[in-house]
């Protein structure tokens, strides 16, 4: 079942659940699936379901904790050494390993959430001053925008597509 945004809710609790709506369908999208199927390069690029989970783990981290000065814990990937190295799954990374991340991730954004006022300020990665407001939007629609790569990207592997079980 999907979660619903309250339709006369706080504007705090809606974003939250607006992006828990999001964060479900990326789960969703890489239930049933083995190993090989959660891995498989799908794109020219070599994007798969598996390596999107692990990049919107790390953004959540980035967005929800270092831009507001709380700890990250540690990071499966190095973002500086190679940009792109949050979306690839090392072969030493299990699937549980990756899930765990990304479970973590959502826990630790979640604290700074209910800690902090939607009005409270942090700073991006690139200098700029922004609200706890707005971190929660951009996510909302980080999230939505690679659940839908995902949606595609799941389609593709057995043909199952949308944001939640409907059965």
């Amino acid at each position: 079942m999907s979660r619903t945004v309250p339709y006369t809710g706080e504007e705090k609790e809606s974003l939250r659940v607006a992006l828990e709506r999001h964060r479900d369908a990326v789960l969703w999208k890489v239930q049933g699936l083995d190993d090989e199927q959660l891995r498989r390069p799908m794109t020219p690029s070599g994007t798969n379901l598996l390596g999107l989970v692990k990049h919107l783990g790390g953004v959540e981290l980035g967005w929800f904790r270092q831009t507001f000065g709380r700890e990250m814990g540690p990071l499966p990937f190095d973002i500086d050494a190679d940009d792109s190295s949050d979306l690839r799954v090392e072969p030493h990374e299990s699937t549980a390993d990756v899930l765990a991340f990304y479970a973590r991730a959502r826990a630790a954004s979640d604290e700074t959430i209910r800690e902090l006022a939607l009005d409270d300020l942090g700073t991006s990665w690139w200098g700029h001053e922004v609200s706890l407001r707005w971190v929660l939007i951009h996510m909302t629609t980080e999230t939505a925008r690679h659940a839908g790569h995902m949606d595609i990207l799941r389609e593709l592997i057995d043909g199952r597509t949308g944001d939640h079980d409907r059965s």
